[in-house]
């Protein structure tokens, strides 16, 4: 997400850091930087112009230049100055004690109709009850779309093909919804490949006579400037209460992120993702200028690991770790929950100082390594799980051979497991913090690579075994590997601490 919106600002922030003693001269060469970077993303020259003149005021006055560490000073103040642009936000919908219309709009393409799901998956989640509403009548996909994704939610979707008015086709809905309970109704509305002036008066016919609480404009990320004046539009049209940014997942420069809330005045709500219907999160925008400066999110990492794991599930593993117990099929069950394409990437780039590394894991089968070890766990029997310690050779070549798997990968697995068990009943109660210590220490004893990644197999290997000349070999490659990890992960992560860095 931005990655060259956030290479530029490290950048900019290595270079403040590399000084010994920051002068006017070389602040303003690391704000250039900083400047440079925003116009690179896409950001309007106007949003540009005003963060540059709010950051250099502060950047150079006596205050920072003379502090103890002037350079943690300066972002703080663009991280702070980061937040302001962004928000503030919020990312509630307002559900009033009756029925709450929430009406998208948006042009052709934006990801609307697939937004309409991903926020009755947000309101699922919460115990409540909405209703889908196919209200764009000039492509019929849209509607048979909409009820696609309604069987796979088990949400009920209101449409009338035979309709040729879609105020007709919201207020009939809405009549519906109060006869069913529902709870909220998702008007998905029209788009065009364009504004134009027939788009704007079919919505501004919905928004009068139907009346919706609140009024979202969904737009594609990677659209630019463009997105500003799309929202420009509508906003004039139809008086928006938030932004929904889709598409944050792809190779999207930022620009539109930082420039419509600041150009338009509305804040955005939701930020898309990812393709599943669960790839949806309130925006905020703490969190955002953190991750844009390599510093991580927490709040975003808990919300991730909350949504995987099931609290009661988590509550029973926590209360074994602290009774001494740690098995193999504990180990097992929480590589399950991590296995999901794209995950362990998504939460290193969420972690304090691990955002370059998480870029080291994009050649790196996590979650195909992942699979093997659990067939590995699974080829064992529950003594076996519950103390590995009775595998003798015997059993290794066949456990080896049920996981299909050569019988060095599973001593490999022993290993880690040997590793990780007093390092997880250590960390059992400790919170956060205690957690993120215990991953580092879990990748200094040799359990995880640099990138996070279990070490199921030598890296460049096949599964063969391996001469005395080649696992030397390799033990050098991943010593480098961890000292280069450790470089680009020093500087962000000692200073972070509940969302912000500290300041002398």
């Amino acid at each position: 997400m931005f990655e060259s919106l956030q290479d530029g600002m490290r950048s900019a922030m290595k270079s403040l850091r590399g000084k010994g003693k920051l002068t006017e001269a070389n602040m303003r060469d690391g704000l250039a930087i900083v400047e440079q970077s925003l116009l690179e993303a896409d950001v309007s020259y106007d949003v540009v112009k005003h963060f540059m003149a709010a950051v250099s005021d502060q950047a150079l006055g006596r205050r920072v230049l003379l502090s103890l560490d002037p350079s943690e000073e300066v972002i703080g103040i663009v991280r702070d100055e980061l937040v302001n642009i962004l928000g503030p936000v919020d990312p509630s919908l307002h559900l009033r004690g009756e029925l709450t219309i929430v009406m998208l709009c948006g042009l052709q393409g934006s990801g609307k109709t697939t937004t309409c799901g991903k926020l009755s998956q947000m309101l699922l989640n919460n115990n409540v009850k909405p209703m889908l509403v196919a209200a764009d009548l000039q492509r019929p996909a849209a509607i048979d779309q909409l009820h696609v994704i309604g069987e796979q939610l088990g949400v009920p979707v209101y449409s009338d093909k035979g309709s040729q008015d879609p105020v007709k086709v919201c207020q009939d809905a809405v009549k519906k919804a109060k006869q069913d309970d529902v709870q909220v109704v998702i008007l998905d509305t029209a788009g065009r490949l364009a504004i134009d002036e027939e788009l704007m008066q079919q919505l501004q016919r919905i928004d009068s006579r139907v009346g919706p609480d609140q009024v979202y404009f969904v737009v594609d990320g990677m659209t630019g400037q463009d997105a500003v004046n799309s929202a420009n539009a509508f906003n004039e049209a139809l008086e928006l209460d938030g932004v929904i940014m889709t598409k944050l997942d792809g190779d999207t420069r930022g620009g539109a992120l930082m420039s419509v809330k600041h150009v338009t005045g509305v804040p955005i709500k939701f930020i898309g993702t990812g393709e599943h219907l669960d790839a949806l999160e309130p925006f905020r925008p703490d969190g955002m200028a953190s991750r844009i400066l390599g510093l991580g999110d927490i709040v975003g990492l808990v919300d991730q690991v909350r949504q995987v794991v099931d609290e009661e599930e988590q509550l029973a593993l926590e209360a074994k770790i602290k009774a001494g117990e740690f098995t193999l099929d504990d180990f097992k069950t929480q590589l399950e929950h991590f296995a999901k394409p794209g995950l362990m990437q998504k939460m290193m780039g969420l972690m304090p100082g691990m955002g370059d590394i998480s870029k080291m894991m994009g050649d790196v089968d996590a979650e195909g390594d992942s699979k093997r070890l659990i067939g590995v766990i699974n080829s064992m029997t529950q003594a076996e799980r519950r103390n590995p310690k009775v595998i003798d050779p015997s059993r290794r070549n066949r456990i080896a051979a049920g996981a299909g798997v050569q019988p060095t990968e599973v001593n490999q697995l022993v290993k880690q497991y040997d590793m990780m068990a007093p390092i997880m009943k250590g960390m059992a109660g400790q919170g956060m913090a205690g957690r993120m210590k215990a991953i580092r220490e879990l990748q200094q004893s040799g359990a995880l690579d640099p990138g996070g990644n279990m070490m199921t197999k030598p890296k460049g290997t096949t599964g063969k075994r391996l001469s005395p000349k080649e696992k030397a070999k390799l033990k050098k490659q991943r010593e480098r590997e961890m000292r280069r990890a450790k470089r680009k992960g020093r500087g962000g992560d000692g200073d972070f601490e509940g969302g912000s860095p500290s300041k002398h």
